[in-house]
């Protein structure tokens, strides 16, 4: 008798992509300021060990389960994969510690600026390392974006750090990535069990002066620091795999527009007159850069129905 295979697994609908993605970017820009501002009285450091610690349990388990030891072996690879991992994985702690210290400190409408930024730094440093072209268009936004946090560090008289911090560990962890081409969910697994010696070592180190152990409530919420690491980013591969770059690049917008809402409308954060002029000019950029990349993908999209 002749067994009929399994129906194939249907592939994710464009539509249950599409929500993948918005949850992700809403969990970015919503959930975790909201979850790590819960967290307040934890220092920023304690918040990023035990971040390191559960999402190694949370992501080790299911690589393990699911793709076996060889993905972790096939991604480091060799002692060169090592080293770019070494670089990711300070690059992502440095974005981590900043981003939660902006968010106990309540600086969160400054790390949106940063998020804000971080499409146009991704451009710059595609010219330079990848040797990427501009066109006129991406030329003025970075331009317009360039004038708008001019203008914040000449009415501040300082230069906005933990929105250029977020934005360059961010821009530059993307780069080293895209060129390392690493599976994120095991690249993640690897770097957070690079630090795993460290995040353990303060968390010993600290003993009984530590957060974790006292209150019920408050030590569940550092061990779901793992989950809120995880599950945004299994939630933006999905969309990622299915949806275009043009869609994926305005959904990103989503994720600091909620820090930025949330900072001012809910933390109650300062939003000067300063403030407004250097997100206008963020936001002319984005617009610019938008429609650049919007006209570009139709364009090759035209070019490549015609050679067929």
């Amino acid at each position: 008798m002749v067994q009929t295979p399994p129906p194939a697994k249907a592939p994710t609908s464009t539509t249950a992509a599409f929500v993948a993605a918005l949850a992700s970017y809403l969990i970015w820009g919503l959930v975790n300021p909201v979850f790590f501002k819960s967290l307040g009285d934890v220092g920023a450091v304690e918040i990023v060990a035990h971040r390191v610690v559960w999402t190694v349990v949370l992501v080790g388990i299911g690589v393990l389960a699911t793709r076996g030891p060889a993905a972790i072996v096939a991604a480091v690879g060799s002692w060169r994969r090592l080293g770019v991992f070494l670089v990711t994985t300070l690059l992502v702690t440095t974005n981590w510690t900043v981003f939660i210290w902006a968010v106990v400190n309540s600086r969160l409408v400054e790390a949106s600026l940063g998020y804000f930024i971080n499409p146009l730094v991704n451009v710059l440093l595609g010219v330079l390392f990848l040797n990427e072209r501009l066109s006129r268009g991406r030329i003025l936004a970075v331009a317009i974006a360039a004038a708008g946090v001019g203008s914040l560090v000449v009415s501040y008289g300082a230069v906005p750090w933990v929105a250029l911090s977020l934005a360059l560990s961010f821009g530059f962890y993307a780069l080293v990535r895209k060129k390392a081409a690493v599976d994120p969910v095991v690249g993640l697994l690897v770097e957070t069990a690079l630090l795993l010696p460290a995040a353990l070592g303060y968390l010993l180190w600290l003993g009984g002066s530590g957060a974790f152990g006292h209150e019920w409530g408050e030590s569940t919420l550092l061990v779901l620091a793992g989950p809120m690491t995880a599950v945004p980013l299994v939630l933006f591969m999905i969309g990622a795999a299915r949806l275009t770059l043009t869609t994926m690049g305005l959904l990103q917008y989503v994720g600091p527009t909620g820090q930025l809402l949330l900072g001012v409308l809910v933390y109650g954060e300062a939003f000067t007159s300063s403030h407004a002029i250097a997100f206008a000019c963020i936001w002319v950029a984005l617009a610019v850069f938008t429609a650049d990349a919007v006209h570009s993908h139709r364009a090759a999209t035209r070019a490549a129905a015609a050679a067929e």
